[in-house]
């Protein structure tokens, strides 16, 4: 594989701005009202989402919906950098102590005003939570100083505190409704621009303009958000105007879609890596040789070309090429070869071994059929399960599978190797139940280093290590892309996949 390929095509983030303004086109608007007249966008997307509370998943489909019905003290600006969000502004008192001074305009979906007692409130809420502990363990109290002012104290110096406090977790919920045992996921009432109005499973969602939000009414009115698992059917949907803007663009529809006047996409490489999943805990997966076996057999250019169209880059390290601290040190290159060498160190004979790999949609299918033919061709007997997201996300998340084909993104390198690699994550996030005490130590080490290069060194060192233990086997890094209704402006995305719907209007 010619590195200098994928480099250069990550490369696109550097000459891109993180905040992608939408191109113009040529649409006139539909008859359903033209400029003005239209205050309702329809968006679909592809997986449904597990809940629409913010502290019960870790998975991107429940993000996206917590957007536009929770903020928090802090959000992730263009450039993938915590600014205040509900909060006025802050300092760090001392290395392990914040204060926050909050914004006295903020109204909740419920009509009542914040205050610090319902910072506190919420994030002493979010630990409650396992699926989301990793954003908050690194709180160790939350203190109400005056009535706009908190302070948080950390148990060490901790560098990745207010990237923590822009996830979805640590949104901020009326106290009064914690109190009394409020259900967010069938009321989900928080501060964002957004407030829920109805869900019909397996169909849409419905929202509506949060008139009293802090930053101003949308203009977008009305939200609906529609669930469309297979992905040409999204585009065809698109193309005929039943929606207005697709969130997963099928990497096969591209070019027609690029070519379509009425229609326009922003692009950006998100700071994910999609992987194939190995359960480290069960045999013949917790074996390393194998799972090096099965990394080394993997043709990740022809993953590329099979399951996104081209549209990415094939990924060789643990983590992406897009954030602090990467290195290809110890990573496996595509080597048939090289692959029976590991088999042979493995002491396995690959004619005994069958297993499965779990794959919740259309893309991840494809690449585990490349994935497949490229294992058969040491030995290796392996069939691909079809599994609906929701299913998914519980069976890999309680370590019921052998392998499956999934993804993590997080823009702080410490964050994500939390959610992805240290063991606290086992039941949560970290998929392949990985369990080092190096891979822990290092993480815990580089979670409390304030000086920028000294943890940066660490995170290379773990990056370094995690190459070695191979706990699963990396595919790529796709180009994301989001399609839409030309007549739509102020249309833009950041790294992380964050659309802010709350800026879109009508032409």
């Amino acid at each position: 594989m010619k590195k200098s390929r994928r480099w250069a095509a990550l490369g696109l983030v550097a000459v891109m701005s993180l905040g992608l303004l939408a191109g113009c086109g040529g649409n006139e608007g539909s008859d359903e009202g033209g400029g003005a007249e239209r205050d309702t966008i329809t968006v679909a997307t592809m997986a449904e989402p597990p809940t629409l509370s913010h502290v019960e998943h870790n998975a991107t489909a429940g993000y996206y919906v917590n957007l536009l019905n929770f903020t928090g003290l802090m959000r992730l600006g263009d450039d993938l950098e915590p600014v205040p969000d509900l909060a006025e502004s802050y300092e760090a008192v001392s290395d392990t102590e914040w204060v926050f001074k909050l914004r006295q305009d903020v109204k909740f979906h419920d009509g009542t005003d914040m205050t610090a007692e319902d910072v506190k409130a919420s994030l002493d809420y979010a630990k409650n939570f396992p699926e989301v502990s990793l954003y908050n363990d690194n709180i160790q109290s939350v203190e109400v100083v005056d009535e706009y002012t908190v302070k948080i104290t950390t148990p060490t110096p901790s560098p990745v505190l207010l990237f923590n406090l822009t996830q979805h977790a640590n949104a901020v919920v009326p106290k009064k409704l914690i109190d009394e045992g409020h259900d967010f996921n069938t009321d989900p009432v928080g501060t964002g621009p957004y407030k829920f109005v109805s869900w019909t499973r397996g169909d849409q969602l419905e929202f509506e303009a949060f008139e009293d939000y802090y930053l101003g009414e949308p203009a977008i009115k009305h939200i609906i958000w529609k669930i469309i698992p297979e992905g040409s059917s999204r585009t065809i949907a698109l193309e005929a105007g039943e929606v207005d803007l697709v969130i997963e663009v099928e990497s096969m529809d591209v070019d027609r879609i690029k070519g379509n006047d009425a229609l326009a996409t922003v692009e950006y490489y998100p700071t994910s890596v999609t992987w194939v999943m190995l359960n480290n805990e069960i045999a013949p997966m917790d074996n390393q040789a194998f799972r090096h076996a099965i990394n080394s057999a993997i043709d990740k250019e022809s993953v590329v070309t099979v399951a996104l169209n081209g549209l990415g880059a094939p990924a060789l390290a643990q983590m992406p090429t897009n954030i602090p601290g990467v290195t290809e040190e110890n990573a496996d290159e595509y080597d048939v070869e090289q692959a029976k060498a590991y088999l042979q160190e493995s002491g396995i004979d690959p004619s005994t071994v069958t297993f499965s790999i779990i794959c919740s949609d259309d893309t991840k299918k494809r690449a585990g059929e490349v994935v497949q033919a490229n294992l058969k061709e040491i030995g290796i007997e392996c069939t691909l399960e079809s599994m609906d997201l929701a299913t998914y996300l519980s069976a890999t998340a309680e370590g019921n599978f052998v392998a499956a084909i999934g993804g993590y993104g997080m823009s702080d390198t410490i964050s994500y190797f939390n959610g992805v690699f240290h063991s606290k994550s086992i039941n949560a996030s970290n998929k392949s139940r990985l369990n080092n005490p190096e891979v822990d130590a290092l993480i815990d080490e580089a979670s409390q280093t304030i000086d920028k290069e000294q943890r940066e060194a660490l995170t290379t060192e773990c990056a370094a290590l995690l190459n070695e233990l191979c706990s699963q086997a990396p595919l790529y890094q796709t180009l994301s892309l989001r399609a839409f209704n030309a007549d739509l402006q102020g249309v833009t995305v950041n790294a992380n996949g964050d659309l802010r719907i709350e800026d879109i209007s009508w032409k």
